[in-house]
């Protein structure tokens, strides 16, 4: 039986309580406000109906600052629909259209007390939100409209001129179906898991080792364990030419009560230049598979990877090999992107298909931003066609 160092119910309410009191106590406090208001429209050959939602997210939060060394952070997150519910939102019953995963919720979105006794250490525990790295294993998936937060202990450490050292005890997750959601197994995972995270700059990069004891208590058969290796550099002048690279390798295998089948390999080669304002990426992302099993990342921002349609947030059983190439740009307070995939089997080496994606966001305001992007699958066999249409704007305070 795992054991729980702390119970988050009764941790987030005392929270709650302890807000007026707290905020009376709190030598200075800071609000914010964030609120989004998303036009999506999804074409999936799968469906006959295409899909639209006008979903709208509003984000209040409290930061009390006690001491120098001490702080805690209370937020409430409401997200909701606008208009007709053309749209499977998994929760609303409207499974005869393509999914948009923004449920109704109402949710304590983070609920957390730090302690920072220098710049270099803090100690979080409590309901928050949580980036390793690039996201590709752990992350706060802030693309949707409920983002992904973590009832947990977080301890992170840097030693002068040596490494910064992250550790974190996952107690639960609240995922992006929505704390509110009627499936309490899908909006929520209990975990019994520890991540460990180093990282120290080696020459012109930065060399990070991580291990990650994924315990599922929600579904065990997918508990695993990974260790991984990344090494990402960069050089060149900031105004002329810059170039960057990056190399990543790591192995998964069962864990807890994971099944034995939770057995694969993860690697990426990344390299890009700068030019004159251009940015230019291209690179080979692999999540091996053996034909039972694929290399899965459960709690990464996935939406980031591997194409924004998100045909492949779950990896096939044979696995996925992502080529592409990408670019973008900003002009003042604009900026533009463009990224192509080709996608294929890992075992067998199969075509999936290819993938456009492109976006262009504009800052037109102090504290506002607009943004439309563009997503469009073609299958050559797995999957359907899909295109995806977003505009949005966004007020942060």
């Amino acid at each position: 039986m795992s054991m729980h160092p702390f119970k988050p119910t009764q941790l987030f309410v005392a929270c709650l309580l302890a807000l007026p009191v707290g905020a009376a106590l709190a030598q200075s406090g800071t609000t914010s406000l964030e609120a989004r208001l998303r036009y999506e429209a999804v074409d999936d050959d799968a469906f006959s109906r295409d899909a639209e939602a006008l979903t709208a997210r509003v984000r209040l939060g409290y930061l009390m600052n006690f001491t120098p060394a001490w702080s805690s952070f209370v937020e409430a997150e409401v997200t909701g629909h606008l208009g007709a519910e053309e749209f499977n939102s998994t929760e609303n019953g409207q499974t005869t259209y393509p999914a948009v995963v923004d449920p109704d919720n109402v949710e304590l979105n983070q609920a957390w007390v730090k302690y920072s006794p220098s710049a270099s250490t803090a100690v979080t525990v409590g309901r928050q939100r949580l980036n390793f790295g690039n996201q590709r294993f752990i992350g706060g998936v802030g693309w949707r409209d409920n983002d992904q937060t973590f009832d947990a202990l977080h301890v992170q450490h840097s030693f002068d001129a040596g490494p910064t050292l992250r550790y974190a005890y996952l107690d639960r997750v609240q995922r992006i179906f929505g704390d509110s959601h009627p499936n309490r197994a899908l909006g929520r995972w209990h975990l019994s898991s520890h991540v460990l995270d180093a990282s120290m700059q080696i020459g012109p990069g930065t060399l990070t080792g991580y291990a990650h004891w994924f315990d599922i208590e929600t579904v065990p058969a997918a508990s695993h364990r990974n260790l991984g290796l990344r090494y990402a550099l960069k050089g060149g002048e900031a105004e002329g030419l810059g170039w960057n690279a990056t190399a990543e390798f790591a192995t998964q295998r069962p864990y807890a009560d994971g099944a034995d089948r939770n057995d694969a390999e993860y690697a990426l080669i990344e390299g890009g230049v700068s030019i004159s304002g251009n940015q230019f990426v291209g690179g080979v992302e692999r999540l091996g598979g053996d034909g039972s099993y694929g290399f899965q990342t459960p709690f990464a921002t996935l939406h980031a990877f591997n194409g924004w349609a998100d045909r492949f947030l779950t990896t096939p059983a044979n696995g996925l090999e992502d080529r592409y190439l990408g670019w973008k740009r900003g002009w003042g307070s604009w900026q533009a992107a463009v990224y192509a995939h080709d996608f294929r089997a890992d075992r067998g080496g199969s075509d999936y298909g290819h993938e456009w994606d492109t976006s262009l966001s504009w800052a037109f305001a102090p504290k506002w931003s607009a943004l439309i992007k563009w997503a469009s699958y073609d299958s050559d066999g797995f999957g359907a066609d899909v295109e995806k249409l977003w505009v949005q704007v966004e007020f942060k305070l």
